[in-house]
């Protein structure tokens, strides 16, 4: 007698309408039919943190020398390439690991998100205390996903027609404008434009947050009635 336990493995609905979507799976599907059989998932998901380091390694690099900040816009874009290839790959060549990759694929995704922010508040161009609401914010919704995943049987990767993708593009679009216009003067006491920008983004990622633990709580106090 097998006196094992095996988890019950529930089909997860992913749920993805950002404004790319539809071209980055194209794109994502292309480059999975053209990778050599040696790639691996787990390899673009270590690929992915190489990405992360990168990024961390360009912000902090900064303080010395704001070309470092190139090598942070190099960094996303490999961090995007073995964070979006490794789900994608292993979907493409039926080989999931649904319980595994979905531990280490969302492990990763927050020590990485971690890297990437951290390492903006680390620059001479943004305050820490900023890029950590930011990142308080990005974690709260991440909370929310994975609670989703668990009560409703749901991951949405995107709000606001926004994912992941949408973000990099807006961070990579933060670090030009931070190597083309260096420090900029502060605007509201002692936070520039860039620390008001960053902040702002964190306060309404945790707004988002609430108005989504309010939606889903109203939903689901409908299918489960208080009992007498």
């Amino acid at each position: 007698m097998n006196s094992g336990f095996k988890a019950k493995i529930t089909p997860i609905d992913r749920i993805q309408e950002n404004l790319v979507a539809r071209i980055e799976r194209r794109v994502l599907n292309w480059l999975c039919a053209r990778l050599p059989r040696w790639v691996t998932p787990d390899m673009l998901t270590g690929t992915g943190i190489v990405g992360a380091f990168m990024v961390f390694g360009g912000y902090a690099g900064s303080n010395v020398d704001r070309n470092w900040l190139w090598l942070a816009v190099a960094g996303y874009l490999v961090h995007w390439l073995g964070d979006s290839l490794d789900g994608s790959l292993a979907r493409f060549r039926k080989i999931e690991r649904p319980r595994y990759g979905y531990f280490l694929d969302h492990s990763c995704d927050g020590f990485a998100t971690t890297l990437l922010v951290v390492g903006i508040g680390l620059t001479p161009y943004v305050e820490l205390e900023a890029a950590l609401i930011a990142l308080a914010g990005y974690l709260l919704m991440s909370i929310h996903a994975f609670l989703s995943v668990r009560v409703l049987g749901e991951l949405r990767l995107s709000y606001l027609n926004a994912g992941p993708t949408e973000l990099r593009m807006v961070l990579i679009a933060l670090t030009v404008c931070m190597y083309a216009a260096g420090r900029e003067p502060p605007l509201i006491g002692a936070l520039n434009v860039f620390d008001l920008f960053v902040g702002g983004v964190g306060i309404c990622l945790i707004a988002l947050f609430l108005v989504q633990t309010r939606r889903i709580a109203a939903r689901l106090a409908k299918e489960e009635p208080p009992r007498n």
